[in-house]
Order: C-alpha cells, then sequence, then structure tokens
C-alpha cells in the first residue's frame, strides 16, 4: 500500500481511501469510479426501503468489492443490516477493504478473495441482497446470482457494456443476452428490457421469478432493483411476460408480442414495410410506484451528495411507472413529416386533450410515453404545422 499515492473521499457518512489513478478502468490498481455515485445513493435508498419492507435485519454482498466503497457505505449508513461480505478477486483491493472498513470503525463486514460465480456457489442462500456491479457485462455472474439469491431477496444489477445492449453491437448482445437488440431511439429502454428478460429467463431454471422494483439508464450505465422469489407456479406465469418489441423503420410504429414463441406479424400493420423485432425481451412493467414513492421518502433521511439529481431521476421514474412500453421521439417524428417541432408542452396536452395518457422519460428529454399510435401522434402533429 506504501507505494501509491494516496487519495480520500467522502460519500455520504463515508470516507475512504484509494490509490490516485488518472483514468478510471479496469487497470486502476484498486477500482473505484466516482461518475458512480449517484448509483450508489440509489442504492442505499433502495436497500433502506427493502429492509424496511422485509422488517427483519438483512446480510448483504457486494460482489465487486474494488476499494469497498459499496459496501462500506451499506454497512455505515443503512438502517437494520447484519453481515456484510465485500468480495474482490484483486489482493491489493482486499488490503484497501480492510483498511477502510477499519477507517470507518465498523463491524460485521468480512473481506473475501474468489472469483465472482464460485464465491456466490459458495455461499449459496445466505444473502438478502446481492449487488452486481462490475466492470461490463454482469451476464456471466447471473446464474451463479440465481442460484444464490434466497427467496424474497433483493438482486441489484448494473450493466456498463449499453453498446451491446443498445444494439449498437449486435452480436455480443446475442452472445450476451441471448436476445436481439435493435438500435431505436428507445433503445436503452429495450436494453433495460432484454437484462430484465435475461434475469427473468435465468432465475426461472432454479424456481424462482422476477418483480422489477425500480430501473434505470444512466449515462454509461444501466441499473436494475429485483426482487427474487421463488414458486414454480408463480415462476411460469412470469415468464408470460417474456416477449419482442416490434418496430417499422418506415413509419415508426411499434408493438409488442408476448410470448416467447409466440407468432410474431412480418408487416407493419399500418405502412405495410417489413417490421423489424428485437428480443427476447421483458414486456412487464420496469418501475414500481410505491417502490420508488418509498425510495423519495427516504431521502429525507439519508446523507445524499447527488440528491438533487437523485430526486429529479426517481420523480420521473415514478412518472413512467403506469405508461406503456417504448416512447416516441418527437423531433424524429417531425424529421420524417419534414416540419418543425412544436413545444413539448403543447405536444403533451393536445394528446392528453385527444383521450390519450402522455408522460415524459427519463431515457429521453424529448421523449412522450403514450397510449396513442404513431398515427394519431402524427395527425397531432400536423394539426400544429397548420395552425
Amino acid at each position: 500500500m506504501d507505494e501509491y499515492k494516496i487519495k480520500q473521499i467522502e460519500e455520504g457518512l463515508t470516507k475512504i481511501e484509494f490509490p490516485e489513478f488518472d483514468k478510471v478502468s479496469s487497470d486502476a490498481p484498486v477500482f473505484y469510479n466516482p461518475h458512480m455515485e449517484l448509483n450508489r445513493d440509489l442504492s442505499i435508498l433502495a436497500i433502506q426501503v427493502f429492509q424496511k419492507q422485509e422488517e427483519r435485519e438483512i446480510d448483504i454482498c457486494d460482489l465487486f468489492g474494488g476499494s469497498g466503497i459499496r459496501g462500506i457505505r451499506y454497512k455505515n449508513e443503512i438502517e437494520g443490516v447484519g453481515n456484510v461480505c465485500i468480495n474482490d478477486i484483486s489482493e491489493l483491493a482486499n488490503e484497501y477493504e480492510q483498511h477502510n472498513i477499519d477507517l470507518n470503525n465498523l463491524e460485521d463486514i468480512e473481506v473475501y478473495q474468489h472469483d465472482a460465480s464460485m464465491f456466490l456457489r459458495m455461499k449459496r442462500g445466505e444473502f438478502d441482497v446481492i449487488d452486481i456491479d462490475p466492470f461490463g457485462t454482469p451476464s456471466p455472474f447471473l446464474d451463479s446470482a440465481g442460484y444464490c439469491a434466497r427467496r424474497n431477496s433483493l438482486l441489484c444489477v448494473t450493466a456498463t457494456d449499453t453498446s451491446a445492449l443498445c444494439g449498437t453491437y449486435k452480436e455480443p448482445c446475442i452472445r450476451k443476452y441471448n436476445a436481439k437488440p435493435y438500435k431505436s431511439e428507445y433503445c436503452h429502454e429495450n436494453g433495460i428490457r432484454i437484462l430484465a428478460g435475461f434475469l427473468a429467463l435465468t432465475l426461472a431454471k432454479y424456481g424462482k421469478y422476477i418483480e422489477v422494483k425500480m430501473s434505470h439508464s444512466t449515462e454509461h450505465y444501466m441499473r436494475l432493483y429485483i426482487n427474487v422469489k421463488k414458486g414454480p407456479k408463480k415462476t411460469d406465469e412470469c415468464l408470460k411476460n417474456i416477449g419482442y418489441i416490434s418496430h417499422c423503420k418506415n413509419c415508426l410504429h411499434r408493438q409488442t408480442t408476448k410470448g416467447l414463441a409466440s407468432a410474431i406479424e412480418e408487416k407493419c400493420p399500418i405502412c405495410g414495410e417489413k417490421l423489424i423485432h428485437a428480443g427476447p425481451l421483458w414486456l412487464g412493467p420496469i418501475q414500481n410506484k410505491e417502490f420508488i414513492e418509498q425510495m423519495i421518502n427516504e431521502i429525507d433521511y439519508k446523507k445524499i451528495n447527488t440528491e438533487k439529481q437523485a430526486l429529479k431521476l426517481l420523480n420521473s421514474c415514478l412518472i413512467e411507472s403506469e405508461a406503456p412500453a417504448t416512447f416516441f421521439d418527437v423531433h424524429n417524428i417531425c424529421k420524417t413529416l419534414r416540419i418543425s417541432a412544436p413545444k413539448l408542452d403543447l405536444i403533451f396536452d393536445k394528446i392528453k386533450d385527444e383521450g390519450y395518457s402522455a408522460v415524459k422519460t427519463h431515457y429521453n428529454p424529448l421523449g412522450i410515453k403514450t397510449n396513442a399510435n404513431i398515427t394519431e401522434i402524427k395527425n397531432i402533429l400536423l394539426e400544429f404545422n397548420n395552425e
């Protein structure tokens, strides 16, 4: 430890030290990503809400410890936490994890040096919360997480391979998530749905099913908070939420088809062009209104450095919680119609006046989540143009 220049930072109520590095990458001596502070802040809120719902002491696994910031904050800043296990395959990371535990005068935190998947299999059924925040894809670790997860546990998963999940690189997504992506204006939502669908199918092998409590796509990563439950009948029912999103490049129509092996329309019902399909993916809810409301309430009781950003994101996810899958990019539609875009608020009001729902989305500041179809939206936009 003495050979490195040491940096100290403070997040929430926790301070940690780690070797300074020039660039956030897997080559850093001990991994710490300052850009993930919002991720960690939201995780503290989500896990606290989960703990209060369970009304019991919870044990937590931080699978990729790095500097130890995540696991240490969980123990230090969440009420009702029992044992926390921090794992990292790096011996140097283990040294800093232990150093930072001592720095915060904490007990009941154990440090381990194991391969991530092997560690989960060794610790089957021991954790109420498993946090998987790898550098890159979480895919290789999700089978072991499904095997390890307790009944009524919380699985927190980060994916930073957004280029694969969003469809920039199709083959890696097929290889890692067994799903075909599509690079549309709503590709980040598609990515979250692909990840959730892969999780549902992976956990189903163990007679476990998922309830997505909260999800978001922020900057370079996607994050899911999933309640893991158990039972073969409900698992079968859960898998009925797996399906496909079909998109028409010509008129921008999109539609969903539930069922892993269901017949999917090949031609657009509006313009007759060939549809492009993404999936299999999760077509069930990806936001839970009650859970997010409780996360927002929890902010009053926590020291959150990113409070303003966290509140903005949570309120946006709350608004989206009852909206349908996918959204429309107004400027994209106006471009195809060759008209200038009206003010966004006026479009929202007009869609609602026509009897449809319309809400904003955190994925895109120009996005509208609505149950109106593309023809109805185009007609509304053309009305503005003719006024």
